[in-house]
């Protein structure tokens, strides 16, 4: 029985890591329409051709696990245009990448969870070792729902990380990760530099 069940499952795994890899490119494709949508978007229809992204890699899907921080204070995160945004350490998340134990902090604006359509969302804010390298120097981000974590776990997905604006334009204000975010492994998944000069 063991022995048709390793069958399956290894027969099966092309067919799945074809499915994430199309799942991937519609969440892209998505991802790019949404330039041609939002009012203040740094990038017009012919910008687009200069967004790049690593393959999709299922190793970079990890599950993690949620532990909330609900004593934590309001605190001012500063932006790369030098003003500052209001949020609050919603909680760690704690997972393995490359076999080592890494922790990321969410975030939640305190703005944003005014408005019924963003009350539960949740920002990632992170750095790694490919910043200024193959991607982003000010580093990337990734965004959650709550309904993403269930049982205090969740999938965490870094082939979804994307760029802030600011790494297409001057004039943004875009949060500086914190510290605490600062990966020390090479997260080579998600969006890397833009291939135009702004």
């Amino acid at each position: 029985m063991l022995r048709y069940l390793f069958l399956f499952l290894l027969l099966s795994s092309p067919l799945f890591a074809q499915d994430y890899e199309e799942d991937i490119a519609v969440h892209r494709d998505e991802y790019m329409e949404e330039f041609l949508t939002t009012p203040n978007s740094p990038l017009k229809k012919e910008d687009l051709d200069g967004l790049r992204f690593y393959n999709p890699n299922i190793a970079y899907q990890v599950e993690a696990r949620f532990v909330a921080t609900p004593k934590s204070e309001p605190f001012e995160m500063p932006t790369y245009d030098g003003k500052k945004k209001t949020y609050v350490k919603y909680g760690e998340l704690h997972f393995q990448l490359e076999g080592k134990p890494q922790k990321l902090a969410v975030y939640q604006s305190l703005s944003l969870r005014q408005l019924p359509q963003y009350r539960d969302y949740l920002f990632i804010p992170f750095k790694d070792m490919t910043n200024g390298q193959s991607t982003y120097g000010g580093g990337r981000y990734l965004d959650l729902r709550l309904k993403d974590i269930k049982e205090k776990r969740l999938l965490l997905d870094f082939n979804k990380a994307y760029n802030p604006y600011c790494a297409y334009s001057d004039g943004y204000s875009c949060p500086i990760p914190p510290k605490e975010n600062n990966l020390k492994v090479a997260v080579e998944a998600g969006e890397k530099t833009y291939g135009k000069a702004h």
